[in-house]
């Protein structure tokens, strides 16, 4: 019986997933899981796995910058702008974990490990030490702007191997334009007519 049930599991493992138009990287999260019991589910091609774990690695970094930046900003609106910063920061930890959450449901495995954050994520360094609330309003909106540009760019591939990761990227997307928007209008002036 045990081996009948093995032979099922791997045959439903095996199973042609759906096709992206992307070839497949060479991302860590394309590991799958052991698959055990009664889990059947639908598996992550390495594909999604790969386009999932760039998003991945773009909300911790974006967590990571704007806590650098809450702790270190000083000048005009400062108070503002450090309540603003732990909205973006709650919001990016909040994704982040959804993503990877995501990928363990869909027996793949994240990979949130700081060097592997540092060496892939799309966000360029945020720099040391303090700065001014105008600076950090451009470089965080940058960054919110540079996680936003993966997920567009993940996004149809994501669509097509499972619809079900491309609605919550939509959420993402939704929410951290908004946010770019709020902090970017710190630092702008009213258009004239």
């Amino acid at each position: 019986m045990a081996t009948t049930t093995k032979k099922t599991t791997k045959s439903a493992a095996g199973a042609a997933a759906p096709r992206t138009t992307r070839p497949r990287g060479e991302s860590t999260a394309e590991h799958s899981t052991r698959r055990e019991n009664a889990e059947h589910g639908f598996v992550a091609p390495p594909s999604l796995a790969g386009d999932l774990q760039r998003v991945l690695v773009d909300l911790i970094e974006l967590h990571l910058q704007g806590k650098q930046a809450h702790w270190n900003i000083v000048g005009h609106n400062f108070r503002d702008l450090h309540l603003q910063l732990d909205e973006i920061v709650d919001a990016a930890r909040g994704f982040s974990d959804d993503v990877a959450e995501r990928m363990r449901a869909l027996h793949a495995t994240p990979d949130g490990r700081s060097q592997t954050v540092a060496e892939s994520t799309a966000l360029e360094a945020f720099p040391n030490g303090e700065i001014d609330t105008a600076a950090a309003i451009d470089l965080i909106t940058a960054r919110l702007e540079t996680a936003v540009r993966t997920m567009r760019s993940v996004h149809d591939d994501v669509d097509e191997a499972d619809p079900t990761s491309a609605d919550l990227l939509h959420a993402f997307i939704e929410r951290l334009e908004q946010l770019a928007w709020m902090v970017s209008a710190e630092n702008r002036t009213p258009a004239t007519a």
